[in-house]
């Protein structure tokens, strides 16, 4: 099933110490179903990395790139997002004391009735509020993102693939 992402969780993608298990996940779930974002995501996003570049954490040439890594994601932008704006956004950001820019991602989960991706804690905090299931949970690093395996053979190929540390379900009394 596809998802709507947030600039937030796409941004741990173009920085290697930003990186997490749970936007690594919804990286790969992105590229077997794309995902969708408001259309100002490309904005939100080009401009952290442009900060990025004239902060000197990144070069020109790792700004380009990260461009080009961002573009060529399956990522469906939302046509609607600007006449959204007017009524449903701009109520969502009041009501929940959101950025305009963060209440867009909320109103296009709500209005596509899909999981929201993001590890912004008021945007966050708001999804709850409305029912807009979240996918992962960046504070334990939990992810419940898998789809159902078509079979058992393609089950225990996934279960090869995991890490799985030592220690899991150790607290077990069962």
């Amino acid at each position: 099933m596809t998802f709507v992402v947030d600039s937030s969780v796409a941004l741990t993608w173009c920085f290697e110490d930003e990186a997490t298990p749970t936007a690594d996940a919804l990286l790969v779930r992105l590229t077997k179903d794309g995902a969708h974002a408001p259309s100002l995501w490309p904005m939100e996003v080009l401009n952290a990395l442009l900060m990025a570049q004239r902060r000197g954490r990144i070069t020109p040439e790792a700004r380009q790139d990260r461009i080009a890594f961002l573009h060529a994601l399956p990522i469906t932008l939302d046509t609607e997002t600007a006449a959204q704006a007017w009524t449903t956004t701009n109520r969502l950001a009041e009501r929940y004391d959101l950025t305009l820019y963060d209440a867009a991602y909320l109103e296009l989960a709500q209005r596509l009735g899909l999981p929201l991706a993001t590890l912004d804690t008021d945007l966050r905090k708001a999804a709850n509020a409305v029912g807009v299931p979240l996918l992962g949970a960046p504070d334990t690093g939990n992810v419940v993102l898998s789809a159902k395996p078509a079979s058992l053979q393609e089950f225990f190929e996934l279960v090869d693939q995991t890490e799985i540390p030592s220690d899991f379900m150790a607290d077990r009394e069962d």
